[in-house]
């Protein structure tokens, strides 16, 4: 024990702010892999001051105490103070830790920037536009024979299922063209002739 100060164990054994607030504004959860350690800090902002906020960690003593000393030292403060937080001002902050555990501190730091990032990105209308962009993905129905102009249902055939002629990819927009085309009429990439740009016309 006596590789703890002081203030680890007591924040070891009294950790402040445990818990999880409910409907957060942000959240931030960090983990690692190799000793097991996780964390998950949950803050509520009110005129860009961290206003509350709250910490779950399941790991070791020096884990619990920096993830509690985390919350005292961001409670009340702006974010852009928020995002200085450091590793190794959480570490300073406990009367320092073992080499060892030093990891501790980085996730605690990690969790908070993750909370206030999210907070950030919902504040921006981040999930707005890419609930916008989901649709873009959906791009079967453009997806049509350069012959018959028919909705390919199958992508990974070299051929229409509908008129049986073959066609190839353009290489910049993945569209279907004709095999003897020079550009794509989708992108309007050029395009490499092939020496079977004739074949179409025989299928």
């Amino acid at each position: 024990m006596a590789l703890y100060s002081d203030t680890v164990m007591d924040h070891f054994m009294n950790p402040r702010n445990v818990g999880e607030l409910e409907n957060p504004d942000g959240v931030g959860e960090v983990g690692n892999p190799v000793c097991g350690d996780m964390m998950t800090i949950t803050i509520r902002v009110k005129n860009d001051r961290i206003d509350d906020l709250k910490f779950k960690t399941f790991g070791c003593g020096a884990a619990i105490a920096v993830s509690s000393m985390l919350t005292e030292m961001a409670k009340g403060k702006t974010l852009d103070d928020a995002m200085k937080i450091s590793n190794k001002m959480v570490a300073e902050k406990l009367g320092g830790l073992p080499s060892q555990k030093m990891h501790c501190s980085n996730l605690g730091a990690d969790a908070l920037h993750r909370a206030i990032e999210d907070y950030l990105a919902k504040k921006s209308g981040v999930e707005r536009v890419v609930k916008e962009e989901k649709p873009q993905e959906d791009s079967a129905a453009e997806f049509e024979c350069p012959f018959c102009r028919r909705v390919i249902d199958e992508k990974g055939k070299p051929f229409c299922a509908h008129c049986s002629l073959p066609f190839r990819l353009c290489t910049q927009c993945g569209h279907p063209v004709s095999q003897d085309a020079s550009s794509c009429p989708k992108c309007g990439a050029e395009l490499e002739p092939t020496e079977k740009g004739g074949k179409s016309e025989d299928a």
